[in-house]
């Protein structure tokens, strides 16, 4: 079903349609353990200030952090070593960073914010027993310092317990420490390198696209969510299974 999605995004004034790439790509990557004072800042981060529910996933600074963090070049150079093993020349140094955290993260697309880009993720914590899980693809990615992930942001996605299929909120009880935290990069979708990468199509569907002024997803010539706990397409009400 995923030849029939279309992603509507932003490009400059206008919108314009692509297809939705089921490519996801990852890796394991050799960076350095975080220093502990700055892991200890990253626990109190999460767990006072932004408060962290299952499920949810936040900003943290990233000036704050990197003033603490004398090896934060030595994991953007192992992320840029290993995007130039998959043709990207120097799209990563070009694009915009940030640093994340999450509990767990329910099934989504990030397609109506950042239907014009690809998010290329580099993971920092150790393994957590959790795994980044894409249901119409089939990739389960066990999280763990040093995954490298690369994928289209209109891709349904889910961070969840390893062994389950489902997001389930009782898996990030309080006393269980099931924080990740990550480095994001949102990768220009329009770039050729990415769009190679990804195998993306642009213009599939020309005439829609004239006629929205709001990014989106559909599925089968309606807009197109995503059920929170299973990673099902849901349109006009019904739910469907991909």
């Amino acid at each position: 079903m995923n030849d029939t999605l279309v992603s509507y995004f932003w490009s400059g004034d206008a919108i314009r349609s692509r297809s939705v790439s089921d490519v996801v790509l990852s890796g394991a990557l050799d960076v350095p353990v975080p220093p502990t004072r700055l892991g200890a800042d990253w626990q109190r981060e999460t767990s006072l200030r932004l408060a962290l529910e299952p499920g949810d996933v936040e900003v943290l600074s990233l000036a704050r952090a990197r003033a603490r963090w004398p090896d934060y070049r030595h994991c953007v150079q192992a992320l840029t070593n290993w995007t130039h093993t998959l043709g990207l020349r120097d799209v990563l140094a070009a694009s915009e960073v940030a640093l994340m955290a999450c509990r767990g993260a329910r099934y989504h697309h990030d397609g109506e914010y950042y239907g014009g880009a690809a998010f290329c993720n580099l993971f920092l914590s150790e393994d957590r027993g959790l795994d980044l899980l894409f249901p119409a693809t089939g990739h389960r990615i066990p999280l763990m310092r040093g995954t490298a992930v690369l994928f289209d942001t209109c891709q349904p996605h889910a961070v969840i317990a390893r062994g389950s299929s489902e997001f389930d909120a009782a898996d990030f009880s309080d006393g269980q420490d099931r924080t990740q935290i990550f480095l994001s990069w949102e990768l220009p979708i329009e770039n050729a390198d990415v769009a190679r990468a990804l195998r993306t199509t642009f213009d599939t569907a020309p005439s829609t696209a004239l006629q929205l002024d709001e990014e989106q997803v559909w599925l089968n010539g309606a807009r197109s969510r995503v059920c929170p706990q299973s990673g099902r397409w849901s349109c006009a009400g019904n739910i469907i299974t991909v």
